[in-house]
């Protein structure tokens, strides 16, 4: 089998703020962006991997999802537990600084994990959680 990752999904609840943050903090490259409004779905990836991607999307669109699901992830994304990613960096504290310089919200600094990586960690504007990993 040759099953590669293409695309994984973070909600936005505002997808100017998401998308300065991806393109203008993190270097990540446009590579798609339809809708509008708050119903824009924008897919991002870095620029030396075209095969990999981020879909930034509105959550809870679907027609399925109930009004209490709704809420519920509405309440998850505040608290900042609802989406989540980890990214990687061969140079952390570099990668740290700027986007702490860009106004980011810090988490945890650069520190050395117990279980052996070295990591820091933001949250995005719409509270997902990104680790940033140190690339050994």
């Amino acid at each position: 089998m040759d099953i590669t990752i293409h695309t994984s999904f973070l909600p936005h609840d505002d997808p100017d703020a998401s998308l300065a943050f991806y393109r203008d903090t993190l270097g990540f490259e446009v590579r798609n962006d339809v809708g509008g409004g708050r119903m824009r779905w924008i897919t991002v990836g870095p620029p030396k991997q075209p095969g990999t991607s981020i879909l930034l999307a509105p959550p809870a669109t679907d027609p399925g999802i109930t009004d209490d699901e709704r809420r519920t992830i509405a309440e998850m994304m505040a608290k900042g537990t609802y989406g989540w990613i980890l990214l990687a960096s061969p140079d952390l504290d570099d990668t740290f600084d700027r986007v702490q310089a860009a106004g980011a919200e810090v988490v945890q600094e650069p520190i050395e994990q117990p279980y052996g990586m070295r990591d820091c960690a933001f949250r995005d504007p719409a509270g997902n959680l990104i680790r940033i990993q140190e690339l050994r």
